[in-house]
């Protein structure tokens, strides 16, 4: 069970024998991809301990405060996983979010009774092809990252590969499709490229968008595609082959295509450079 801040650590000044159990920036790195929750976290309201000295899974409740000056409690772990598929700035807060889409009320009378949910439909558009065959879908959304279109650039300028596939086809419906939609894919390789960033309001790939990522990365992998992800704002990597870049630049591109070869193997990968 969660425990105030002032309990937890007085329990781990006894259990470790110390007045100062975890020094200040001792954990750094493992909040530095939460901007929004950096913003929201105030020692002065927390017994004068810094976020840096939380460990992000601690079971202890924090008191946060949101930029419209909410309070509200909630653990490292509740915090770190409350952005969902929205992209306002107010998905850090729960009262924001709250206000931000307003409960409907409900009519005066006797309950309804509930219906059962419909089955979700898989979407018709998606071709019937080969589990693993890359293609162009009609349904992936266009590129919107001035950053995705400059990598693509230096991919097909570094190697001669197919272009003009957006979309593979996997086993299992992925959300309303039997499709997923990698940012650039390299059919010939089979490896799919995806780069990652907290967005404008420190949004994306944290939270319930995070376990979507893992997602989408296994129905490629099942599909026999290898994924790696460039991960950017202190993202930690998702699988074994994601780089974390803080630019991308000629150096970043030439560590993206060794990674290609611990895939695929020199020989397959210097095939196919320009």
């Amino acid at each position: 069970m969660a425990e105030r801040v002032e309990a937890w650590w007085a329990r781990r000044q006894f259990s470790r024998g110390v007045d100062v159990p975890y020094e200040i920036g001792t954990y750094r790195e493992a909040w530095a991809a939460y901007p929004a929750l950096i913003r929201q976290y105030h020692p002065d309201l927390n017994a004068g301990i810094t976020l840096t000295q939380i460990p992000p899974a601690a079971d202890v409740l924090l008191l946060w405060q949101c930029e419209a000056g909410h309070l509200f409690a909630a653990t490292p772990t509740e915090q770190r996983a409350r952005p969902g598929r929205e992209r306002r700035r107010s998905a850090w807060c729960p009262e924001c979010a709250t206000l931000a889409v307003p409960p409907r009320v409900q009519p005066a009378g006797p309950p309804r009774p509930k219906r059962p949910k419909p089955r979700r439909e898989v979407c018709a558009k998606t071709p019937d092809l080969p589990v693993g065959e890359a293609f162009r879908s009609e349904c992936a959304p266009k590129p919107a990252s001035a950053v995705e279109a400059e990598l693509r650039a230096h991919l097909v300028a570094r190697l001669d590969l197919t272009t003009g596939c957006n979309a593979v086809r996997v086993a299992r419906p992925f959300f309303d499709h039997v499709e997923v939609w990698p940012d650039i894919l390299l059919p010939e390789l089979r490896i799919a490229v995806e780069y990652d960033s907290i967005g404008r309001f420190g949004l994306e790939h944290l939270g319930t968008r995070e376990d979507a990522d893992r997602r989408k990365d296994r129905a490629l992998r099942a599909a026999h595609w290898e994924v790696v992800r460039i991960r950017t704002g202190r993202l930690e990597k998702l699988g074994p082959y994601d780089l974390q870049l803080s630019s991308l630049g000629k150096k970043g591109v030439d560590r993206l295509i060794d990674v290609f070869r611990d895939i695929r193997g020199p020989l397959l990968v210097d095939a196919y450079l320009s």
